[in-house]
């Protein structure tokens, strides 16, 4: 009777999942999900920015601060403006922290009143110390930046409007 309440734990192997833990540590991913038999399991992190890959880049938002300020007021509202707009708004893909040039010392990739192409590198998200240019979805002319430079932004998260 003792090995009732034991029963539906057995099926969860915890060494199995901190195995699984320590791959995601291991191999710097977010997630990692196993199915055995009729048995599955998802393993899953939240990532945050640190704070030196945060802290590094932010003198470089100082020199570009003038129309950029602007932006952090409008971020909590972003979904607000967005339908009132005729652009298109291009949202992040993933959790990450927004670069808005290729290294502190390069230009923006676009500033408000750019012109792009389909295609173009609008910003930078890193996510997992990996790179990832957001492309400009369509060719348009940027209207609006909705984050700053070093910004931690989570997926779906507007980022710049495009008309």
């Amino acid at each position: 009777m003792a090995s009732s309440p034991k029963a539906p734990a057995d099926p969860i192997d915890a060494r199995l999942v901190r195995k699984l833990a320590d791959i995601l540590t291991d191999t710097g991913l977010s997630e990692i999900e196993v199915e055995h038999g009729g048995l599955k399991i998802r393993v899953a992190k939240t990532l945050t920015a640190a704070p030196m890959q945060v802290a590094a880049p932010a003198p470089m938002a100082a020199h570009a601060a003038a129309p950029v300020h602007a932006a952090p007021a409008a971020a909590p509202a972003a979904e607000a403006p967005a339908p009132t707009r005729s652009g298109e708004v291009v949202k992040s893909p993933m959790v990450g922290t927004i670069y808005m040039q290729p290294q502190p010392d390069a230009p923006a990739f676009v500033k408000v009143g750019d012109t792009v192409t389909a295609g173009q590198t609008l910003m930078i998200v890193e996510a997992m110390k990996t790179m990832n240019p957001i492309p400009a979805p369509r060719a348009g002319r940027v209207v609006e930046i909705l984050v700053e430079d070093a910004q931690p932004v989570e997926f779906g998260e507007p980022l710049i409007v495009i008309e």
